[in-house]
């Protein structure tokens, strides 16, 4: 019974992954363009991209929970969306997430990302050395490479017992070893591959850089803003950053 329920829950999972996987191959992925402070939205089903300015677009973050037999469920998400100004019909979508912290985070790479904050990945190493100058821009099995060096060195310095060591081992031995880095690498492979294909002609020449003389800047009330929530958190580095938004942004309501 156990084999039989083992083999159809992995069929399933196989299945759904499947799904997912030959489904990607059809989606135009929303892109973002940091020189142009633009972003492309595409509607799918055969219509072509919307492109909208940047600042137009709103950002949220959804939390939802439920009982059900097996207990409370939560789910997570990141939303963005803007109303088409020639139709005032709204676009929207939305970004599962595993947490809050991580829904907000990806967010905040985006808005990083198109406000210059954010060159390059360098610029935002983690502070665990698992990727290193070089490497490619997501996880694969040089992840797996620098986690076990890392390992071994926090050993040998004395800053872990054999025990971590050993159930590090058990641990990623039980997880197939370096065949779920693989699974991801080939995966990343398919979608860039993928994308290659679906991206429509006009937003392949939309996405190319732009002479830097004619990068698009953030408007003045942008700045303004930007400048407010800076001077706010220099005075409570420790207040959450949310808090400090919703203060702003209220006042620009209050004041327009």
């Amino acid at each position: 019974m156990a084999l039989g329920g083992g083999g159809g829950a992995l069929v399933l999972a196989l299945a759904i992954k499947a799904h997912f996987h030959f489904k990607f191959r059809e989606d135009v992925p929303t892109r973002f363009h940091r020189q142009r402070r633009e972003v492309a939205f595409a509607p799918g089903g055969g219509k072509p991209p919307i492109i909208v300015p940047w600042e137009s677009v709103a950002a949220w973050v959804t939390q939802a929970q439920g009982a059900t037999q097996y207990g409370v469920q939560r789910q997570y998400g990141l939303g963005l969306g803007f109303i088409d100004a020639e139709t005032g019909q709204q676009h929207f979508l939305e970004l599962p997430q595993p947490g809050m912290p991580l829904a907000m985070g990806l967010w905040e790479s985006v808005r990083a990302y198109m406000e210059y904050e954010v060159h390059t990945r360098e610029e935002i190493q983690d502070p665990h050395g698992l990727h290193c100058p070089g490497d490619p821009p997501y996880e694969g099995v040089h992840t797996f490479h620098h986690a076990r060096r890392r390992l071994h060195r926090r050993y040998r310095e004395g800053e872990i017992g054999l025990f971590k060591v050993t159930l590090w081992y058990l641990w990623h031995i039980l997880d197939l070893w370096t065949i779920p880095f693989h699974l991801a690498e080939w995966e990343i492979r398919a979608i860039q591959k993928a994308e290659r294909k679906t991206l429509p002609e006009s937003l392949d020449a939309w996405s190319q850089p732009l002479p830097k003389s004619e990068w698009a800047q953030p408007s003045e009330e942008l700045k303004r803003l930007s400048t407010k929530v800076r001077a706010l958190h220099k005075q409570n580095p420790q207040r959450p950053i949310t808090e400090i938004f919703a203060e702003v942004y209220e006042a620009k309501n209050l004041t327009a």
